[in-house]
């Protein structure tokens, strides 16, 4: 599926319209540029499950966690690691045991890892500021 967003808000629709469809276990698996709305998406993610949470860019703890919604929410941003090897050390298996959706930012770097039900989100800048081009492979209707 690929859809136009013209705004973080439309962005953050998007992650709630696909949380409705999430089960336990389902990966989201981000690829996109900095600043591109990866966030923003999870944002609605969050939003779509019940969190109530403020949700923030996991940057520098690489996960944070969200509960208390339909279904935990766990956002990664593997950015800062090397290599999947790394994903292992800070309990990556724990975390899909857990029941939950994992969110993972900069995906790219662990690919290796990604096994079960992976839903690949693609997000690029488009033609202005704004503007957003996702690409959404492997979801509950691809």
């Amino acid at each position: 599926m690929e859809v136009i967003s013209n705004s973080p808000t439309e962005t953050e629709q998007l992650g709630a319209d696909l949380a409705a469809q999430l089960s336990p276990g389902d990966i989201i698996a981000f690829t996109g540029d900095l600043g591109a709305g990866k966030t923003a998406f999870t944002r609605g993610l969050a939003r779509g499950l019940g969190v109530q949470e403020r949700v923030t860019s996991p940057t520098f703890t690489i996960v944070n966690e969200y509960e208390g919604g339909r279904l935990p929410l766990f956002h990664f941003d593997m950015y800062r690691l090397g290599s999947s090897d790394e994903l292992f050390d800070i309990g990556w298996e724990d975390y899909l045991a857990r029941g939950g959706v994992c969110a993972v930012e900069w995906s790219e770097i662990i690919d290796d890892a990604l096994e079960g039900h992976v839903i690949r989100v693609d997000i690029r800048r488009g033609a202005d500021d704004n503007q957003r081009l996702i690409t959404i492979t492997g979801g509950p209707d691809a």
